[in-house]
């Protein structure tokens, strides 16, 4: 909402105040002010002229050489190439030494060699948008009233010399989209009273209803329906001050009827729309629901077609326009219009607001009614626009309103304590300011039994239950008194074991390099069950919105490859991302599916990438599976997890494992089979998805710390010659079951298979590490311990190179 503050202060005194306080002072009251906008900032030198003589220029076709008075002694010579400048015309220039907006300075010049004394000048050069400058002068320049003085101020003559505020308001302050709502708002702000409109005309002995009959069939949907007959208007051109306001307003003017509705759109915030009586045709107004498909064309050109719950105003044969969006084009008022009927009405909000999305349209009359107008202010505003059409237009208003009104106009009820309101603030506001803050607001109000007793004005339709009036003592008492303090409570806030875990998960995913991915609960059927740690029954949506989104999901890897291969599409060679999400498997007893938590990664590209080092190292099978033993190390569970060779449809055969925590299966680690790579149009990609629930539910036993050993350690390798089947993990938990306390730890450090080994076999090199952290270990100690895991190991089949 723009406020021109010229405009508001025909209603309120803000005499006492400069733009920018007065700006503070709606904003710290709960309306929040955008910007504060001076419409004259950095013009200078800009005045009246008077266009003497026009010559064409006598080097170009499109350049006149003007003679203008500026209000000097000396006429002044200004070259000009609007079409539309002509001899005798009233003007804007602006003089040598003059500022217009964008930093534009005016000097004397030559132009095809002809001397030019300034600059004869459009609305646009003085910083109005091209969209509010009346059509007939948007391609040229402004002419100015006969009246006007030439060398007068030429901002002050249009109004310029104003401050408008941009509201920026919240949907609930729908009666702030007027001028009338934003001065009861200062009004209240400022222990001010509101000037209303002096509302007074003469009307004809004819009578309205002898010349117009009304009918509305859909009460629910249009409750009151008001129109006024005027005849004998002028079509032409609006006064200077009224298109000022406009334009302030964010308006175009158009001609002085159309602009007078608009203005009391603005002023009132009721819609109006203006008929031309004589293109009804039938001298009759009937609203009505449209018929399916019925075609109208609205005053932008368009044309729309209804549906059976577009509310319409007909002639009662053919829609003349949509109730509470747009006038229709047939029945536009024109330059040849003498008779127009005013419409003032109530529309139903939400059939407004269907309308306007149905045919794809949101106007400044849509944007109010579809929060609802004042019913109040209903026939006020028609009356108000047939007192502007006799004064502006020369108008003969037709004696008395014809009207049906079955609309409930009652004030709304609060019924509060001041106990309640002060509970809720944390305040101690005297009854007498909450009265005299409620009487500012213009609300009804009576204290009995220590109740406050409030009818709240038709034009603040928020005002609905106690806590609304709690928030408007809040605010014009001033949220800054609100009293800062902590909440009681003994309680002190914590994670949940489950809650912590998962963070821990989290922090190792991105400590890792990882990004956090969110993908689709919902998929197709053929992916559903994909890669499943375990495949129960699906759960399929009774009204999908699409086949691709008709299931819920069983796993996390189809999507989260999807979204990598949408990155490596799109030039990311490198893809890292994990996701922490739900699936669902079978059905509870309520008939619900079971949710449980997992979590999956995808991996794709370069783990490393030093190019100054020449370092160079792409992701394996290694790298995913680094990354589930972070996380099982970080957990405390490294020692109860085990790993073992799987195969699995849509994973590669021999690069795929399957995770255990208590010999329990909870995840997979893999590469993509290269078919299921082509298919996504990736690379070498790795997986994996581990069943988080189960994991984070796992006993955890309470962390031991050990000092560090003051004693060396020393150790031992080994290679041994297996079957290119036999898992390394099996060997060593042989080697950790023979039966040593001195052995702690175990590593694989090199596999071979090739030359001097034999087919169907490979070598595979460990190194065992021996200490005793209470001494020095002995070579004769450390070789009874070695001559053990190698007597264990030569029993279980395995050949000592």
């Amino acid at each position: 909402m723009l406020v021109s503050l010229k405009w508001l202060s025909q209603y309120v005194d803000i005499s006492a105040l400069e733009a920018n306080a007065l700006a503070e002072k709606i904003t710290r009251a709960g309306i929040e002010v955008d910007a504060v906008i001076d419409r004259a900032s950095g013009m200078t030198n800009v005045v009246v002229g008077h266009v003497v003589s026009k010559e064409k220029h006598p080097e170009a076709d499109k350049l006149n050489v003007c003679q203008v008075d500026v209000g000097e002694e000396e006429l002044q010579q200004i070259v000009c190439g609007a079409p539309n400048v002509d001899a005798g015309q009233k003007v804007i220039v602006a003089r040598p030494g003059a500022k217009l907006p964008g930093g534009i300075k005016i000097k004397k010049a030559k132009l095809r060699g002809q001397e030019s004394n300034g600059m004869i000048c459009s609305l646009q050069e003085l910083g109005i948008e091209g969209r509010l400058v009346p059509k007939a002068y948007a391609e040229g320049i402004y002419v100015l009233p006969a009246d006007a003085t030439p060398g007068a101020d030429a901002l002050e003559i249009l109004g310029l010399r104003d401050t408008v505020l941009e509201l920026g308001l919240t949907p609930n302050r729908s009666d702030a989209m007027s001028m009338l709502g934003v001065a009861y708002e200062v009004a209240a702000i400022l222990e001010q009273e509101v000037k209303l409109p002096e509302i007074s005309y003469a009307t004809s002995s004819e009578k309205a209803a002898d010349v117009l009959k009304l009918s509305v069939e859909n009460k629910e949907a249009n409750p009151m329906y008001a129109a006024k007959v005027v005849k004998n208007i002028e079509v032409k051109e609006s006064p200077l001050w009224l298109q000022h306001y406009l334009m302030a307003a964010g308006v175009r003017p158009h001609n002085n009827v159309v602009d007078i509705t608009n203005y009391v759109l603005m002023e009132y915030g009721q819609p109006l729309h203006a008929f031309d009586y004589d293109k009804l045709a039938t001298g009759e107004i009937v609203t009505r629901m449209a018929k399916d498909g019925e075609v109208i064309t609205t005053l932008d050109d368009q044309e729309r077609t209804l549906a059976s719950h577009n509310l319409v105003i007909t002639n009662g044969q053919e829609a003349e326009a949509v109730a509470g969006v747009m006038g229709g084009a047939k029945s536009e008022v024109s330059d040849t219009t003498t008779t127009v009927v005013i419409e003032s009405a109530y529309f139903n909000p939400a059939s407004v607001r269907r309308t306007s999305k149905d045919i794809g349209l949101r106007s400044d009359s849509s944007a109010r009614f579809e929060k609802g107008v004042d019913p109040n202010r209903v026939l006020p505003a028609a009356d108000r626009a047939a007192q502007l059409l006799a004064e502006l237009a020369g108008g003969e208003v037709l004696e008395g309103t014809v009207l049906v009104d079955e609309l409930d106009k009652a004030p709304t009820r609060v019924i509060v304590s001041p106990d309640f309101i002060n509970g809720r603030l944390g305040m101690k506001i005297s009854l007498e300011d909450m009265l005299s803050i409620l009487n500012r607001l213009k609300f009804d109000v009576e204290a009995a039994n220590g109740l406050l007793i409030i009818d709240a004005p038709t034009r603040r339709q928020d005002i609905k239950i106690p806590e609304d009036v709690v928030e408007e003592i809040a605010r014009m008492y001033g949220y800054d008194e609100i009293p800062v303090s902590l909440p009681a409570s003994e309680q002190i806030g914590s994670l949940t074991p489950y809650q912590a875990g998962r963070r821990i998960v989290r922090n190792v995913m991105e400590g890792a390099g990882l990004y956090q991915a969110v993908t689709y609960s919902l998929t197709s059927a053929a992916l559903s069950q994909k890669f499943a740690l375990k495949a129960e029954e699906t759960t399929k949506l009774l009204m999908p919105m699409s086949e691709e989104r008709s299931t819920l999901r069983q796993s996390l890897i189809p999507h989260l490859v999807d979204a990598a291969a949408y990155n490596v599409a799109r030039q990311a060679e490198t893809v890292a991302l994990y996701e922490i999400g739900s699936v669902f498997l079978g059905q509870t007893a309520e008939e619900l599916p079971f949710e449980e938590e997992h979590l999956a990664l995808v991996l794709t590209g370069k783990w490393i990438d030093n190019t100054w080092q020449g370092e160079k190292k792409n992701v394996d099978f290694f790298v995913g599976k680094g990354i589930v033993e972070s996380v099982f190390e970080k957990l405390g569970l490294t020692a109860r997890v085990s790993y073992a060779k799987a195969q699995l449809d849509g994973l590669h055969p021999g690069r795929t494992a399957e995770v255990f925590l208590d010999n329990e299966k909870v995840g997979i680690i893999a590469q993509l089979h290269p078919q299921e790579q082509k298919a996504f149009d990736v690379k070498e990609t790795y997986v994996a998805e581990l069943n988080l629930r189960a994991i984070l539910a796992a006993t955890k036993e309470e962390l031991v710390y050990n000092i560090i050993p003051r004693f060396p350690a020393m150790s031992r390798d080994i290679a041994l010659e297996l079957d290119v089947t036999t898992a390394a993990g099996e060997i060593v938990s042989i080697i950790k079951g023979a039966g040593t306390s001195l052995l702690k730890d175990v590593k694989v450090f090199d596999v071979y298979a090739g030359e001097k080994i034999a087919p169907g076999k490979k070598s595979v090199a460990f190194s065992l590490t021996y200490f005793d952290p209470e001494r020095t270990l002995t070579d004769e100690e450390v070789v009874a311990a070695h001559n053990k895991v190698l007597k264990a190991l030569t029993q279980a089949g395995a050949e000592v190179r």
